[in-house]
């Protein structure tokens, strides 16, 4: 049984109709005679969408026991145990409540598809996986729900549901989409005007993209090379002049008069390697198309216009935008140049445009060929054996005559060993002594310099020629192959150097010292001074050669800017490679000053959190601490004066007041040695295996009673923590909760096992907090919203999730549902690591 086929309704946001068309699609399928399942949907209370469902067989769905709560699930057992031909599945990126068969409902779907099963689903543009951070940049909200791209990708046919803004905001006023107490939320915040066209156009893009990678295969499958004009892609063909952005430009605003235009910028080298591009224009006119949109692409072909043509054709191009050609007017008499051959070998598929631009005619210069030095040694072996050789062979072959033709071929052998070793010039001074002592010695007359017979002329004649062409093509060749081996080098430095600059790895020490490293020398230093008349100081130094202070003193020196040089010790280099150099002379610049950034940000930002914390610091002490002593003053004060008599009831009452204050500085004092402790890295917890039930019930101990309702079961799994850290951290989370509980409303405390995790969850019906400010209450000095400055100095938070964290588990803040606020508490359940740490545990206090 083959794989089934997968059918996806794609919308831009909730209540386009995905789900509508689903069910539109099963009844039609349905009518045909074709066996459909409802396997899951969710029509969410909207009556058109329920009335769908009925004529449809509907699959049972399974009971998931979760936290005392029963959710039900797809069940994909019971549906692949009925194995229809087509199942709908609602909500392809639905995340499945803990303890389903799999974690994402598109895992289900893979299931079925796998046994052969159709499946119909529904996605929304903004559930894709790799547009969460668009989506969350356009409407504000994180979609925690995703689906893999690839998944969607996969699908056998994707179908867009589309609706305008206008329409769907319609629906959503008639209350088709969300109930009415929800309308006017929704219509203000995630389904306004301008989040609504910009999902649409995110999802026409996606979808449009899918049809694009169909075409691409079906032509590629079908082996069309006939241009299919679905819609402009304007090749752009760049020669690594100075024309080359005139084109692009150009290329730009034909691509702007048409919906959907592309334009891609292609520049082809040869395979040889040799042009006369500049790669400095070539890397501006690549970030020129980037800019513009397109894109810049790179092709080896010796034959450019079959090149240009070919990749044209394989991109499904409609139009070539060429320049006017730069050759001067003798140099066509070579041929009719790029231009003209594309124009002619296009086909009606294509259209060619030639563009004019300021270099018409004006001459393409060709790169001057710089000789490679072959070494000394070698160019020495040459010459002896372009000079001395023919001479000592001539002595050899007086004694053995072997013929004209094989004394030809013998000297010619010794020309091409010559081409080999010493280059060109030996070569022809080869070719000049074998064809004088060829004449002198073995052509008649002999030991005369005329010769007799005119084919002997012809002979000596191709000799030479033949001797000169084989040298210089060798010759090119070892002066190509050391030149390939030399870029190769470079362009792999410059990789090194270009990457460390992307990922700002490397230190400046490391840095010379790759430098002392690829030149072979025996020291590196990086020298710099204040101004023109200041002395010069070493910013660092590697390699153990004499210390150098000035540039001067160098063998070589390569100054960056105007007051900062790289000096090197050991040998001079060669011109050439002073290039490679200027760009280690650049990057370590740019190095030390990334350190001296990084150091004065680091020196800045301790100033600034010192700062903060002692201004913050200041205030509490100011304000938090000064109250209570001032209410336990003026109770001490009041029982203490002989000019009242108190009553029982107001000696309770003043007494009762005096131990508030005193519970009020213990905790605050208790808090503002804890930050400290964290802060100063001191807290080294005792981890060992306890009960949740042993722990939690005593962070209770500081807050009203009836007001926290306790759900810890006995069956969970042990904890691996530090019960007094453990204590301290639930206490501060249940006396926040409490703090912001509506009066009359009780703080849920319960827990539960996930995997190899316990969670501890306080949950409480106060006024919540925004998902951007999640993360800042667990800052210290915190207070969230209008919170009386005697409610604390902000620390409870902060204090438990450092003590959480320091245990080795985490500690986030999450909506609750109708209403509220969250604090999800992660802990190691017991065994989940093969050991355990073990140290001694700091004093405690205990709220």
């Amino acid at each position: 049984m083959g794989r089934g086929k997968l059918r996806i309704y794609v919308g831009a946001a909730p209540g386009v109709g995905k789900t509508y068309a689903m069910l539109s699609e099963a009844h039609r399928r349905v009518e045909r005679g074709t066996d459909c399942v409802v396997a899951v949907v969710e029509h969410h209370g909207r009556p058109r969408t329920e009335v769908m469902l009925h004529g449809l067989e509907q699959i049972p769905r399974q009971e998931v026991h979760y936290r005392d709560t029963v959710f039900t699930e797809m069940d994909v057992r019971a549906v692949l145990v009925r194995r229809p031909e087509v199942a709908l599945v609602d909500e392809l990126a639905h995340t499945n409540i803990p303890g389903s068969g799999n974690a994402k409902r598109w895992q289900d779907v893979e299931e079925l598809l796998a046994a052969g099963v159709d499946v119909v689903s529904t996605v929304n543009i903004q559930h894709l996986e790799s547009l969460g951070d668009i989506v969350e940049s356009i409407t504000g909200v994180r979609q925690q729900e995703t689906v893999p791209d690839e998944v969607v990708r996969r699908a056998d046919q994707i179908e867009l549901v589309d609706m305008s803004p206008q329409a769907l905001r319609r629906r959503m006023a008639h209350g088709n989409i969300y109930m009415s107490d929800k309308v006017d939320a929704a219509l203000s915040n995630y389904f306004r005007p301008g989040n609504l066209t910009a999902l649409r156009e995110l999802a026409l893009l996606w979808v449009a993209d899918r049809v694009d990678e169909y075409l691409k295969q079906y032509r590629s499958e079908h082996r069309v090379s006939k241009i299919w004009g679905s819609r402009e892609r304007i090749v752009v063909g760049l020669t690594g002049g100075p024309e080359g952005r005139t084109l692009i430009r150009r290329a730009a605003r034909l691509a702007e008069k048409g919906a959907g235009g592309e334009v891609l910028a292609v520049y082809i080298a040869r395979s040889d390697g040799l042009t006369s591009a500049s790669p400095k224009e070539l890397a501006l006119q690549r970030t020129l198309v980037e800019d513009l949109g397109g894109t810049f692409h790179h092709v080896v072909g010796d034959d450019i216009p079959a090149a240009l043509l070919d990749f044209a054709r394989g991109v499904n191009a409609t139009q070539i935008i060429l320049g006017s050609s730069r050759r001067k007017t003798w140099q066509y008499v070579f041929g009719p140049g790029v231009g003209a051959t594309v124009a002619r070998e296009s086909g009606p598929d294509l259209d060619v445009h030639i563009v004019t631009h300021d270099e018409v005619a004006k001459g393409r210069g060709l790169p001057v060929a710089r000789g490679a030095r072959l070494g000394r040694s070698r160019v020495v072996w040459g010459w002896l054996v372009g000079v001395v050789g023919p001479v000592i062979l001539a002595v050899l072959l007086n004694t053995v005559h072997l013929g004209l033709a094989n004394d030809m071929l013998l000297f010619l052998t010794l020309t091409v060993a010559a081409a080999l070793l010493g280059g060109l010039l030996p070569a022809l001074a080869s070719a000049a002594v074998g064809s004088l002592l060829l004449n002198y010695f073995y052509t008649p007359p002999l030991h005369h310099w005329t010769i007799a017979d005119p084919k002997n002329i012809v002979g000596i004649a191709i000799f030479v020629a033949v001797g000169v062409s084989v040298a210089s093509v060798v010759d090119l060749a070892a002066r190509r192959t050391h030149q390939a081996a030399r870029l190769r080098a470079e362009s792999e430095i410059l990789s090194f150097l270009a990457g460390n600059v992307l990922r700002g790895e490397t230190g400046l020490e490391e840095l010379l010292e790759r430098v002392r490293e690829t030149f072979g020398m025996e020291s590196a230093a990086l020298l710099e001074r204040e101004s023109d008349v200041a002395p010069w100081t070493c910013a660092g130094r590697a390699g153990l050669g004499r210390p150098v202070d000035r540039p001067e003193d160098a063998d070589v020196d390569m100054p960056v800017g105007d007051h900062m040089a790289l000096a090197l010790t050991g040998r001079v280099l060669p011109a050439e490679d002073r290039r490679v150099l200027a760009a280690f002379a650049a990057q370590s610049a740019v190095v030390l000053d990334r350190r001296r950034l990084q150091e004065e940000a680091d020196r800045a930002g301790t100033l600034a959190e010192g700062n903060r914390i002692r201004t913050a610091l200041l205030a509490a002490v100011s304000h938090d601490l000064r109250t209570p002593l001032a209410g336990i003053k003026a109770a001490v004060s009041s029982l203490r004066s002989d000019d009242v008599a108190w009553s029982e009831e107001d000696r309770a009452e003043l007494l009762e007041g005096i131990e508030d204050g005193a519970d009020r500085l213990d905790h605050l004092v208790g808090n503002l040695l804890d930050m400290s402790r964290l802060q100063t890295g001191t807290v080294t917890p005792l981890i060992r295996e306890i009960d949740l039930d042993e722990v939690v019930p005593m962070a209770l101990g500081g807050v009203p009673e009836d007001s926290v309702e306790l759900d810890v079961p006995e069956a969970l799994p042990m904890v691996a923590v530090d019960a007094g850290l453990l204590e301290r951290a639930a206490a501060n989370l249940v006396e926040n909760a409490v703090k912001y509980s509506p009066p009359g409303d009780t703080v849920l405390v319960s827990a539960s096992a996930i995997a190899d995790r316990v969670e501890v969850r306080v949950v409480d019906r106060g006024p919540g907090v925004p998902d951007e400010a999640k993360e800042r209450i667990f800052e210290p000095f915190q207070r969230y919203g209008d919170a009386p400055r005697g409610a604390g100095v902000g620390l409870g938070l902060a204090v438990a999730r450092g003590f959480t964290e320091a245990m080795g588990g985490t500690l986030t803040a999450e909506d609750t549902p109708g209403g509220g606020l969250t604090m999800v508490l992660t802990l190691r359940a017991a065994g989940s690591r093969p050991e355990l740490q073990h140290a001694v545990t700091p004093e405690r206090r205990t709220t």
